[in-house]
Order: C-alpha cells, then sequence, then structure tokens
C-alpha cells in the first residue's frame, strides 16, 4: 500500500504571468482571457466526474472542511503537526490532479495521514459524517447525473472513497476487468461492449463519442448521456430521439441529453461573454460554435469550431476548450474535457516559426517514402505560451491538435508549446537531484535538460504528430493508389487501410495513444542530432550542440526507466501512455542497437541504486541507426492501418523482461515527487479593470485558489 501514498514534500510551482506577461495586453484582451479562464474552470468538475465516482464528492468534502475551519488546522503538538501537514499533502495533489487518480499513471493515491485524524477534521468542522456527500455540494448540481449517491455517508466515502485501496480497482480501466473508469455507470462496461458501440452506433450514425458517457442498463441495453446544457434533444436531425435498436437486432441503446448540465450552461454563458471581446470574426464564429457544442450536444459542433480554431493563426490569446484526449477512457475513444487559456511568449515563438518554415525540409529526412506523407504540408500554426489557466487532470509541456484525423488531413493543425510548463517540469530541486544520472554526467545534464526538452518537445509536436499520411478510403475514393499501394516493411505493396468511417484511434483503440506518443518521441530523438534544428533554437557551436544531444538521449533513457513506476507487474498493464513509450524507447536503446555498450546499467555495490551509462560517441551511429529502424516501423504500421502486425510489435518493444523488472523496485524507491501548479485567478474590478490573483507556492495556496474559483 506504501506506493499508493500521496507524494511527500512535492515541488509547488505558481503559474505565474502577473508581472511579465498579463500587462503586455491590452484591455480587451485581459478581458477575453478573463472570460475564457472562468469557462475553462467551469469545467472542472466534469474532469472530477470523469476519473473517478467518488472524486466529486471528495472535492467537495475537502473545500468544506477548510471554509469551516477557516484554513486553520490542528498544529498544537508535533504529531498534529505532521497529520496536519500530510493531510494537506494529500488535498494538493487531488486539486493538481483534479481527482484522486493520478494524472500520469493512472493510479489511485490515498492520504498518508491516519484516518482517524481525516474524520477529526470533520469534527472540528462540525460536518455531520453521518450525513450524505450531497449535502456539501452546490444546490444546482444535477444529482441525477453525478455519483455521490454511491456514498451513502461521508464516512463510507472516507473509508472506501479515500483510503481503501484495492489492487486492480486502483488502477483506471475496463470495469468488467476489475478496473476502475467514471466514463461508465450502471452494470460492468466491456471491451467488447465498446467495440460495438464504436461500430455500430457512432460509426454508423457518424455520431463522435468524445462527450459521451456509458451507463448500461442492462446487459444489452445503453444509455449514452451527452454532456449538454439542454435536458433533452434539441438535434434530432444528426442524434435519434429514444430508443433505437442496433444493427445486431439484439442491442438497444438511447441517448441521454443533460449530462453536466450545470457545468455546460456555466461554460456557454462564460464563452457568451468571451464573444464580446474577441480579436476578430474567426474567434467569433468558432466561440459560437463552442457555445452551440455545450448547449446542444453536438457533436459536429465542436469539430467546426476546432476548423475555425486552426484558421485563428498566431492569436496573441491562445485558448482551446472541449472533451480532447481520449488516453484515459478504456477503449480510447471519450475524450476528457480540457481547456487551455494562455498568452504568446513572442520571443519563443520566434524560434518555433523557424522550426515551422523548415518543416518540410526536416520530414523529407524521415526514413520513409513520400506515400507515406500528405501530398502538401500546410504548415501549421506553432506558438510558444505562457499558460494562465489550464482545466485538465495534468498539464503536458506541449500540444498538437485537432484529433480529428479529417481536419487535420484537410484543413491543419495547430502546435503549442506551453513554455512556464516546460521551465518548470525541467527545473531541478535542491532537495530532489536526478537519480540515476551518475556523478561525471550531472553538470551536463542539469545545464542542457531545459533546452534539450524545448528542443525536443519542438520536434515531437511539430514533425511528430505533424506528420504522416493515414492510408484511407472515403466516400468518394482513397487518398491512395488503391491499384498500387505504397511499399511495407517487407518490400512489398500495403494490404491494409483504413476503410470509410474508421479512425486512427477506433482502430488501434487502447494502445492508440502510447503507440502515437512512441512514434512523435522517436522522430524527436531521430532528428535531435541535426544540426540546422538545433541552430534554429539558439545553439550554433558544436560544443552547445552535442551537449544538448547528449542530455536529450540521457534523459530519453532515464525517463524510460522512470517509466517503470507506472507498469503494473502483477498485470503487466501500462498506466500512462507516454511512459509506455518512453520505455519501449530506451527498451530499444539498450536491447535493439547494435553495440551492447550504448546504454547500460551499472549497479552500486549495495545494489540499491544505478547509474546510466550512455556512450555518448555512438549517439550518431548506433543510437541513430536503432532510432531510425523503429520509427520506421512505427510509422508504417499507423499509416498503413496494420492493426495486427503493429499492435504486435510496439507490445514486444513495450514488454518489460525480467531484467529490467528487476529494477522496478529501486525505481520506486528513488521516485521524486511529481511537481504541482498553481493557477492565477482573475477578477473585474470597480474600475471595470481585470486584476489577477496568486497563490503562496504551498498546498493552502492551492487550496485556496480552488475556493475562490466557487467551483
Amino acid at each position: 500500500m506504501s506506493h499508493s501514498f500521496a507524494d511527500h514534500d512535492a515541488p509547488l510551482s505558481m503559474l505565474s504571468v502577473k508581472t511579465e506577461y498579463f500587462p503586455q495586453l491590452t484591455e480587451k484582451e485581459q478581458k477575453y482571457a478573463h472570460f475564457m479562464s472562468k469557462a475553462s474552470h467551469a469545467g472542472s468538475r466534469v474532469v472530477m466526474r470523469q476519473v473517478s465516482h467518488e472524486s466529486e464528492p471528495i472535492f467537495d468534502l475537502i473545500l468544506a472542511i477548510h471554509a469551516k475551519l477557516n484554513g486553520k488546522y490542528p498544529e498544537d503538538g508535533t504529531t498534529e503537526k505532521q497529520q496536519t501537514d500530510l493531510y494537506l499533502e494529500y488535498v494538493s495533489q487531488f486539486l493538481s490532479n483534479l481527482g484522486n487518480f493520478k494524472s500520469f499513471g493512472d493510479t489511485k493515491f490515498i492520504p498518508r495521514c491516519e484516518v482517524e485524524f481525516f474524520k477529526q477534521l470533520l469534527d472540528l468542522a462540525k460536518i455531520d459524517p453521518c450525513s450524505s456527500p450531497l449535502t456539501l455540494s452546490p444546490a444546482d448540481v444535477n444529482h441525477e447525473f453525478t455519483s455521490h449517491h454511491l456514498f451513502s455517508t461521508i464516512n463510507e466515502l472516507i473509508d472506501i472513497g479515500i483510503y481503501r485501496v484495492e489492487e486492480k480497482a486502483a488502477l483506471l480501466g475496463f470495469p468488467s476487468q476489475g478496473y476502475t473508469s467514471a466514463y461508465y455507470l450502471g452494470l460492468p462496461v466491456t471491451p467488447d461492449d465498446m467495440a460495438l458501440l464504436k461500430e455500430q452506433l457512432f460509426a454508423e450514425l457518424a455520431i463522435l463519442p468524445e462527450n459521451t458517457r456509458i451507463n448500461k442498463v442492462g446487459e444489452k441495453c445503453f444509455q449514452i448521456w451527452v454532456a449538454s446544457e439542454n435536458m433533452k434533444n434539441k438535434i434530432t436531425e444528426s442524434y435519434p430521439d429514444g430508443q433505437i435498436t442496433l444493427s445486431d437486432d439484439i442491442t438497444k441503446v438511447e441517448f441521454i441529453f443533460g449530462d453536466h448540465s450545470r457545468e455546460m450552461r456555466l461554460v456557454a454563458s462564460y464563452l457568451k461573454e468571451a464573444q464580446k471581446f474577441t480579436a476578430n470574426d474567426t474567434q467569433k464564429a468558432m466561440l459560437q460554435e463552442y457555445i452551440n457544442h455545450f448547449v446542444t450536444g453536438s457533436s459536429q459542433a465542436h469539430k467546426e469550431a476546432q476548423k475555425l480554431w486552426v484558421k485563428d493563426i498566431s492569436p496573441v490569446i491562445e485558448t482551446n476548450i472541449g472533451f480532447i484526449e481520449t488516453y484515459r477512457e478504456p477503449s480510447g475513444i471519450i475524450g476528457e474535457f480540457e481547456s487551455l487559456v494562455a498568452i504568446q511568449n513572442r520571443e519563443r515563438t520566434a524560434k518555433f516559426s523557424s522550426l515551422v518554415n523548415n518543416a518540410e525540409e526536416f520530414i523529407s529526412l524521415l526514413p520513409w517514402s513520400k506515400d507515406y506523407e500528405k501530398p502538401i504540408f500546410n504548415p501549421p500554426d506553432f506558438t510558444s505560451l505562457e499558460v494562465l489557466t489550464f482545466t485538465g487532470s495534468g498539464i503536458p509541456a506541449g500540444i498538437n491538435i485537432p484529433n480529428y484525423d479529417d481536419v487535420r488531413l484537410k484543413i491543419g493543425f495547430k502546435n503549442v508549446s506551453l513554455g512556464n510548463i516546460l521551465s518548470a517540469a525541467a527545473k531541478s530541486s535542491s532537495k530532489h537531484p536526478p537519480s540515476f544520472i551518475s556523478q561525471e554526467d550531472r553538470s551536463i545534464f542539469e545545464k542542457y535538460q531545459s533546452d534539450s526538452f524545448e528542443v525536443q518537445v519542438g520536434i515531437h509536436e511539430l514533425l511528430g504528430h505533424g506528420s504522416g499520411k493515414l492510408l484511407t478510403e472515403f466516400t468518394d475514393g482513397f487518398n491512395f493508389d488503391k491499384d498500387h499501394p505504397p511499399l511495407g516493411l517487407d518490400g512489398k505493396p500495403v494490404s491494409t487501410y483504413y476503410k470509410v468511417g474508421e479512425t486512427w484511434g477506433s482502430k488501434f483503440g487502447q494502445l492508440a495513444g502510447p503507440f502515437e506518443e512512441c512514434r512523435a518521441e522517436v522522430i524527436a530523438m531521430f532528428l535531435l542530432t541535426n544540426r540546422k534544428i538545433l541552430d534554429i533554437f539558439g545553439f550554433h557551436d558544436v560544443e552547445s550542440q552535442d551537449s544538448v544531444v547528449y542530455a536529450g538521449f540521457l534523459q530519453m533513457a532515464r525517463a524510460g526507466l522512470l517509466a517503470l513506476e507506472y507498469w503494473n507487474p502483477k498485470t503487466g498493464k501500462w498506466g500512462q501512455p507516454h511512459m509506455q513509450a518512453r520505455f519501449s524507447i530506451m527498451k530499444t536503446f539498450m536491447k535493439h542497437s547494435t553495440n551492447k555498450n550504448f546504454l547500460k546499467i551499472e549497479m552500486n555495490g549495495s545494489k540499491d541504486d544505478f547509474a546510466i551509462k550512455l556512450d555518448k560517441s555512438l549517439i550518431k551511429t548506433v543510437g541513430h541507426e536503432c532510432v531510425k529502424d523503429y520509427l520506421k516501423h512505427l510509422h508504417v504500421y499507423k499509416c498503413s492501418g496494420d492493426v495486427e502486425q503493429g499492435s504486435k510489435y510496439f507490445i514486444d518493444r513495450s514488454t518489460v523482461t525480467p531484467d529490467l523488472a528487476s529494477l522496478r523496485d529501486i525505481v520506486i524507491s528513488k521516485r521524486l515527487p511529481r511537481r504541482q501548479f498553481i493557477q492565477a485567478n482573475s477578477y473585474i474590478d470597480d474600475d471595470n479593470k481585470v486584476t489577477l490573483k496568486e497563490y503562496d507556492e504551498t498546498p493552502e495556496g492551492m487550496l485556496q485558489s480552488f475556493l475562490d474559483r466557487e467551483l
């Protein structure tokens, strides 16, 4: 159980834009940012409901305790102070993840403080432990769609929802297999259920499933809950009204509107206010489609909004909102609510613009024929942003969206690099030096880690996610020569492709996330040695370029080893797509290069620690070749839709061998706490000006930031 405890002594960072970036905005831009931030935060409860059935009532409970205690916790003695600190560490991690499962790892975490102390806080706050958790939530929450009723009392919520850890249920996954998922309600949903709904419901009716949840009410009977302000179906031209029978003549399905109705109403209302301060007509039209999406539940309205978003080039205030990433839903098709509001960093954006301008040249260096690339590369918008607001279970360092394959193919996409996230994530803590980096490598690693990470994220997002063409059949033909398909890895024409209605996500399912993240990461490693790219990022001499490259390969090897924490040795299940990807790359360095000295592990004398030994003289030969081979396989399998061979190949590369599994206990024992981010709140003051409120980098500061949002 010890590995389930909340992080101890985790670093906290305030995402500060108050001094340097926010004052650069015009009054109109500040108000646009303000209302978009309000819309973002209004979706916070949606994220919690998607994580676990207990997350939202836990949120209500910890905010109620803090408010009723007026922030004054027991500190009368050493024991009370220790218990309070441990409690607040749990609270801070919960708020940082918007739920009681790690956003990076998908595993449940519990407080380090004693359960008796938690219940003592109830007594001090005068909260009846025998009352229902419903008494703590806002009066206008629509309880018909929430999961508070699963816990009859607050005591039960604490004992089961907060503190109970069961081996399988502490991981996100299909309930039918014993795991946890709040994307599903009712009877346990199975992989076969979701495969049936994907093929015979969503694909056949051309309805996008991202903004839904699944309620299984009978063995062959489902309700599809649609996130919308409207409590009734007002888009019957695209969504069937009433119960329908699928083509198997057995399964009954009905669309139920009004999931997250309160939050969708709030989001839409703030977007309407933001419309008054848009910079151009494209933004105004984009927000109108967003409003239509959140009010009616129309998935196509969100796609229309994303088309307009792609066309809104290099805005000063960048935003995106909706049900976006599908990593955490076990079948890989339902999206987590996510929203970004950020301010453009013009200096860093100039670097990325240069990378975009040379993108076609760099893509031509990748190890496959033109048949596997779009005939025309539409240069995307690629900006560096300073995050003001990010609502979601975790904040990435970079984003490449939209995820709609047809929009990416026909209109384009955008890349954003989140500068203040990059800077904070790469920052070493004086309390926690980087694990597994040898003493002789530490100076170069610490000096160039942040720089190398910025280069890698840039390549990953633009040239990684931005490259490639899925060989696809459309209703009006094919986007490749069907009679003479491209050659596959065996030198023969490929025989697989994406049929009408099939997408990357629907075809590869749960494996799509880690597979694609791996492909993008490997492209970053393949091009990291390119001196022209390094020059673009400001490294002009050979010594600094080589240092960035070496730090990058060290960083990837270390990340692959750290990934062992996110692999469950009993189930063989990976808990985080990026970490599964990075492990497979590290394993490729170690076991699939032509020289076994390229990457080795050196144990210390007591066998309780180890150091990474990477031969920098082999990076541009042995390292580059093994990366090239891995990349070619991943890309061809993805583009040709060869789910059978592609899945087999990637699963083999990301399978943990006994020798590497033996390192897992050491990795966990040396685990460093994950950084947590505190976000500002904005207000319109008596003079009709926007002001920002920032917070102390403490758990109490994190708590106050959420209380001030009045969620």
